[in-house]
């Protein structure tokens, strides 16, 4: 059974041999290697490779979209420049890198079978610069440095981002469109949105803020950047709250159940008998208390949980479910590949489906958006991805763990340092969990300031991928 699992999650796959004996790898990277040499400004490659990705997280919320792509854009082309100049591209693919192209692949298929093929094609060329964005910082961020500068970087905005949310609450600013239930208890109640316009988008954007804060606690040395990162998770947490957002609500929860059981594993060797036995059941339960204790006490937020299972007696949830059936009914039609990727596809086909005065940009829930956009296959494609992206980043703790607890070989000040970078890894699992239940029951998961972030936590969990087979082969030649 094991080995059936290690197999669908390639975890032993053997890609130095593949890449070794591939033809075509060894000819497209590493071929314009004498240019690169010989060039004065490739010798700064990955510093200038973070800066692009710096600048992209650093302006993505108080931008357009248009400026985001052109950023993404050049990191893509930079990408692509880095792999055909530099033989060390072949190290950095990953069991991840493979099905991320396995998926461009299905789309791409379904692109050309689409009946809006012009409307399909501009989503695929979205969605293929994501992709070779998420390659850049796959790439990028193998070195440890460069990862945790990129993510400082991110929470420092975030941070920004978060602070100017809490100050609409407390300014209690007006809503820039009708966000609840006007016959709702909740009709006045604000909803604050920062620089990105809409609660619901705000509210995911903050996922991997607080995730990625909560790790830095336990990464970042010294009592001022702890309490730095004490006062982005704090800040965060907030401003999540005050979205009003139920989506990232059941996200929050996720990532923090997610987040806390990881924990416990992480520390669990050195715990007491008792505490490793009775840690994660005594933390979940102390959490379920204080929740229900919150709704019951909060009336606010008594409301808007309540509002959760009302079924159709909520505004919001009676077009999400009128807009799921029409979804239902587009999948019905073509199961296989879908009608193409993108909202531009979605949005010529749809209208042949909706209910009237249901008009919607998208399905509304991550998982029929991939099911309409590339059939059940692509959406097998991408569970696929995301086991396979879990299971290394949980490979990766283990490794990182017993490195942490069994020091009895390795200088402990060096092997601290190289463990610590764990809970980046914690943080990027916790996410992608919570961003996915997210996307349950929403669809700002394709917006350029989330996506992006999505991405980004691929990439993290990627760029700590070893290849025990180098590892060996290197271990043995420096014998």
């Amino acid at each position: 059974m094991n080995s059936v699992w290690q197999q669908l999650t390639l975890a032993n796959l053997p890609l130095s041999q593949w890449q070794s004996g591939s033809y075509l790898l060894n000819w497209a990277i590493g071929n314009a290697r004498s240019w690169r040499q010989s060039s004065w400004l490739m010798q700064w490659a990955e510093p200038l490779g973070f800066v692009l990705l710096a600048l992209t997280f650093a302006m993505g919320p108080f931008v357009n979209n248009t400026l985001v792509g052109v950023l993404m854009a050049a990191g893509a082309a930079f990408w692509m420049l880095l792999t055909v100049s530099d033989d060390r591209a072949i190290a950095s693919l990953t069991p991840i890198h493979l099905l991320v192209l396995l998926y461009w692949g299905i789309a791409t298929v379904a692109t050309a079978m689409s009946p809006v093929k012009a409307a399909a094609f501009v989503g695929w060329s979205k969605l293929t610069l994501y992709l070779l964005f998420f390659a850049l910082m796959a790439r990028i961020l193998r070195d440890s440095r460069w990862r945790s500068w990129l993510i400082a970087v991110f929470l420092n905005v975030s941070l920004v981002v978060s602070f100017y949310g809490v100050r609409q609450w407390i300014d209690k600013v007006p809503p820039l469109a009708t966000w609840n239930d006007p016959t709702s208890t909740q009709a006045d109640f604000t909803r604050v949105y920062s620089f990105l316009g809409n609660p619901n988008l705000l509210g995911a954007y903050l996922l991997p803020a607080i995730a990625l804060s909560a790790a830095a606690l336990f990464v970042w040395k010294g009592w001022g950047t702890k309490l730095l990162a004490l006062t982005m998770l704090a800040v965060n947490c907030a401003c999540l709250r005050y979205t009003d957002s139920r989506g990232a609500w059941i996200g929050f929860l996720a990532l923090l159940v997610v987040f806390l059981v990881l924990l416990w594993y992480w520390y669990s060797p050195s715990m007491p008998r008792f505490w490793r036995t009775w840690a994660l059941p005594l933390g979940l339960g102390g959490l379920a208390g204080a929740l229900i204790l919150g709704v019951a006490l909060v009336e606010p937020l008594r409301d808007r949980v309540s509002s959760m299972f009302v079924g159709r007696g909520d505004s919001s949830n009676n077009f999400r479910i009128n807009v799921w059936n029409a979804v239902i009914d587009m999948i019905r039609d073509r199961p296989i590949l879908g009608i193409g990727p993108g909202n531009t596809a979605f949005n010529k086909v749809y209208p042949l489906y909706m209910k009237p005065r249901f008009t919607a940009l998208s399905a509304y829930s991550v998982l029929l958006e991939i099911a309409v956009e590339t059939g059940f296959i692509g959406l097998m494609c991408f569970l696929w991805l995301l086991t396979v992206t879990v299971n290394q980043g949980l490979l990766q703790i283990q490794r990182l763990r017993d490195a942490q607890f069994n020091t009895s070989n390795v200088e402990p000040e060096s092997l601290n340092l190289k463990s610590n970078q764990g809970f980046w890894l914690i943080g990027a699992i916790a996410t992608l969990t919570g961003m996915m239940a997210h996307g349950l029951v929403d669809t700002v998961w394709y917006r350029p300031e989330v996506n992006m972030l999505w991405w980004l936590m691929v990439a993290i969990i990627a760029s700590f991928y070893s290849n025990r087979q180098q590892e060996d082969s290197a271990f043995i030649e420096s014998k």
